[in-house]
């Protein structure tokens, strides 16, 4: 079968492609969408990681999680809140941005080597031996759900929302001088930074149009084959 393996190959490759674009697509929107309503997000995302330290207690007392875990991923969300001080302007440099870099990477891995620890059976223990009275894993899909809220949720929001200031991209703005003289402070504001979102989206946007120049087409004008 080695038509329908290549075809397989194929098909992949391109779900790959169209997934991310589709994912690239959505963040290029998202980040618009908050620029438009900064206040209104900087609300929600303040409610929000309240609301995910509330949840991480309920998970201490109730479901009987790490202590240890428990309360570091709570210092973790205490520091994304910090971000949100100068939102949604941000300085990829200061020791809070940094910081917070850090502790996404450090709190995904905790988790996820305790939720995947050998020396802990899964759930499904508890039918194969009904008499099991010792600690287990939740189930996938309890995991993912936590994941998805409590680890991922405020660091893929921020990513979203948070803004790179103009002493991260002075050449947006330093051509257009002159006309800086006949803008109001918030439209400055406004023209002079973008979204975190929007500039990794426009980096790799770049890449694929550099990628496609090379092999002689011309995606940035839509004009098709350079030759």
């Amino acid at each position: 079968m080695v038509v329908l393996t290549l075809l397989s190959y194929l098909g992949t490759l391109s779900a790959f492609v169209f997934l991310t674009m589709a994912v690239a697509s959505g963040l290029y929107y998202l980040s618009e969408q908050v620029e438009e309503h900064t206040v209104w997000t900087k609300t929600v995302l303040t409610r929000a990681i309240y609301g995910i330290i509330g949840i991480h207690v309920l998970l201490l007392i109730f479901d009987g999680f790490p202590w240890l875990l428990t309360v570091g991923s709570i210092a973790t969300h205490i520091l994304y809140l910090q971000n949100l001080k100068r939102f949604p302007f941000i300085q990829l440099y200061s020791g809070i941005f940094i910081s917070s870099c850090i502790a996404v990477v450090a709190n995904h891995w905790l988790w996820f080597r305790y939720f995947s620890d050998p020396s802990i059976p899964p759930a499904i223990i508890l039918i194969e031996r009904p008499d099991y009275a010792g600690p287990t894993h939740p189930p996938f899909s309890q995991v993912a759900s936590f994941f998805g809220i409590c680890v991922w949720l405020i660091p893929f929001s921020l990513f979203i929302s948070l803004s790179v200031g103009d002493n991260v991209l002075p050449t947006s703005y330093s051509t257009n001088f002159d006309n800086d003289q006949d803008e109001s402070g918030a439209a400055k504001a406004k023209r002079r930074s973008a979204g975190l979102a929007k500039v990794a989206v426009e980096w790799f946007y770049k890449v694929i149009a550099d990628i496609g120049r090379k092999f002689g087409y011309e995606i940035e004008t839509g004009k098709g084959p350079l030759i």
